[in-house]
């Protein structure tokens, strides 16, 4: 949650092709785990006293985040901000308190870790091969590489969530859990989704 991920996008800049797997499909889901596991069975009168301050720092995660991931020109970077992002929008599903934010939570997590993982093995795939992130370096590789740019476009539908892909079940979920709660904390959080096409288109 903003201001607390500044470190992410540096973390998988440094890492190698299987850290950055690793921390997109494992270490971000301790954070959702440690919701549900500790916070809300030790403190859930706290929970609901801090919710609005919970709601406030994922909107601005989830805006700011987008925002910062339109302007970047690392691939890599770009893939990190967006799972900021999205762990923004699985947070405001878990303080929706109730059945259907937290199934969409858990939903948006497995299929996040998926398809982040996904995503930045095939960018660590690129890297191996041409040795650098650089977005604008590969406009024009789906003449050289068809099948891994199919692939490609496959994992960057499922980030945008399209219809059809787990993470689409997982975001609606998570929408329709903050529209029961709090009618104007779901129409901020849906700037999340359009942002979203934007920089993964």
């Amino acid at each position: 949650m903003f201001p607390f991920h500044i470190w992410l996008p540096e973390a998988h800049v440094e890492a190698p092709t299987v850290g950055s797997v690793l921390l997109a499909g494992i270490l971000l889901k301790l954070g959702v785990y440690g919701f549900l596991r500790f916070s809300f069975v030790l403190f859930p009168d706290a929970c609901l006293f801090y919710s609005p301050l919970v709601y406030l720092l994922s909107i601005l995660g989830v805006v700011y985040a987008s925002l910062t991931a339109i302007r970047q020109t690392d691939m890599k970077r770009i893939v990190a901000y967006s799972s900021v992002a999205h762990m923004n929008m699985v947070t405001l599903g878990i303080f929706s308190f109730n059945v259907i934010g937290f199934e969409g939570a858990l939903l948006q997590s497995l299929s996040h870790g998926f398809v982040a993982g996904g995503m930045f093995l095939l960018i660590g795939i690129l890297y191996s091969r041409y040795h650098s992130r650089f977005i604008y370096y590969y406009g024009g590789l789906v003449h050289t590489m068809p099948v891994f740019c199919s692939f490609f476009l496959i994992f960057t539908l499922a980030n945008i969530a399209l219809p059809g892909t787990s993470s689409f079940v997982g975001e609606f979920l998570i929408l329709v859990g903050i529209y029961k709660n709090n009618v104007f904390v779901c129409s901020l959080s849906a700037l999340g989704v359009i942002l979203c096409g934007s920089y993964s288109l």
